[in-house]
């Protein structure tokens, strides 16, 4: 590791950024030195742009990543190097706004069916749904964040660093009750197969999700993220309010939760039809009988 890598790693944990962000910080820094063949502290700003283009015309890059590069280029500069590379004439790609996927009813059950023949799998599939968290926050529990006794799960600096509750469903406790009486874990409440010392990874999930949603017929594109889209949607469906889902969710903003108000088949049943309803108020009164 260079010193320059190792001092804007520093800078980030001092400022409490997310092992998520400093590991994409540092690619997409590595990244941009590797195109020019030169270290970052040779390049410019004017050098950050032309990369950027280079993203966006030659690779095809998506804005996400655009994004990613963008903010790794100005804390290297800004904040490690110290220099005013005038990025503020960098803009931000506005990402464009998809609509979650969402598996019904009937694709969940199956999805659970086919992993049933691994105890592990179930549970850690049903907690992913059951309780609505990252797939992040399902590989960092510990057997003790299952609190039975009040029917919660404590979800231990999740995203932004905040520490959450969120539901324990009495299904979901069978099923972890299943799986700790076949496998026992200890530190970790999902250890890596080969290392019960350390957590599994989110790749590792991310893999057994995608495998499983195959298995079992399921031609959407499957990712740990869709079983949590697929948590809320059903939770709104139910008729849970927004705010208590942004709770559960554990979403800073009301607005990143409102979402699931468009994939709701609930709500828009629910919704009448302003032409329906033109027809309704122009139908003449029903005259009284004598």
């Amino acid at each position: 590791m260079t010193p320059l890598r190792q001092r804007m790693i520093e800078d980030m944990r001092l400022r409490n950024l997310s092992p998520h962000t400093i590991e994409a910080y540092v690619l997409a820094v590595k990244q941009f030195a590797n195109h020019f063949q030169r270290s970052p502290q040779q390049l410019g700003g004017a050098d950050a742009r032309q990369y950027l283009l280079h993203l966006v015309q030659e690779q095809h890059a998506s804005w996400s990543r655009y994004n990613i590069a963008r903010c790794g280029l100005q804390f290297l500069y800004q904040i490690t190097l110290g220099r005013d590379e005038r990025f503020e004439k960098l803009p931000c790609a506005r990402v464009p706004k998809r609509l979650p996927t969402v598996l019904c009813s009937e694709e969940l059950r199956r999805l659970f069916d086919v992993a049933a023949r691994d105890v592990k799998h179930k549970a850690l599939l049903m907690t992913l749904y059951g309780s609505g968290l990252r797939v992040s926050e399902v590989a960092a529990l510990r057997p003790g964040d299952i609190d039975s006794a009040r029917m919660l799960v404590h979800v231990r600096l999740g995203k932004g660093a905040k520490d959450r509750m969120t539901k324990l469903s009495p299904r979901l406790l069978e099923a972890l009750r299943e799986y700790w009486r076949a496998a026992r874990p200890g530190r970790w409440l999902f250890p890596q197969a080969g290392n019960p010392d350390r957590a599994m990874n989110t790749s590792s999930i991310e893999r057994m999700v995608q495998r499983m949603a195959k298995r079992a017929g399921i031609t959407k594109a499957v990712t740990p993220h869709t079983l949590r889209h697929s948590y809320a949607t059903h939770l709104l469906d139910a008729g849970t309010d927004l705010r208590t889902i942004q709770v559960l969710l554990g979403h800073r903003n009301l607005k990143t939760t409102a979402i699931y108000l468009h994939v709701s088949h609930a709500k828009i049943a629910a919704a009448a039809s302003p032409l329906d309803l033109l027809y309704v108020q122009a139908q003449p009164p029903i005259a009284p009988t004598s």
